[in-house]
């Protein structure tokens, strides 16, 4: 993660938080399906990923009981947030309504 994790969720454009493990099978699931939509959306959407492992203040502020969970925020808002793996369609849905 580059720059401050407060500051980059305060951002206009709408930043998914990718809580995941690197032992999470579901989690490399989900992987590719962000990597695709930072290909379709580039410049217009934020995503962080977030090891709870590595990150345990963070995860037990925004309380991840499970991986991957996703939050979308704007503003420093949260606007969604989802347990297990979401679809391209479903992120794409929501991010289209917080452009």
């Amino acid at each position: 993660m580059k720059g401050n994790f407060e500051t980059i969720i305060n951002d206009t454009k709408p930043v998914i938080v990718d809580f995941h493990a690197l032992w999470c099978g579901p989690c490399k699931v989900q992987s590719p399906i962000l990597k695709e939509l930072v290909s379709e959306l580039g410049e217009r959407v934020e995503i962080i990923k977030i090891d709870v492992d590595q990150n345990n203040n963070l995860s037990g502020k925004y309380q991840i009981q499970s991986v991957p969970t996703l939050i979308v925020s704007k503003n420093g808002k949260l606007v969604w947030r989802h347990s297990g793996v979401a679809s391209n369609c479903d992120l794409y849905k929501v991010l289209m309504q917080n452009m």
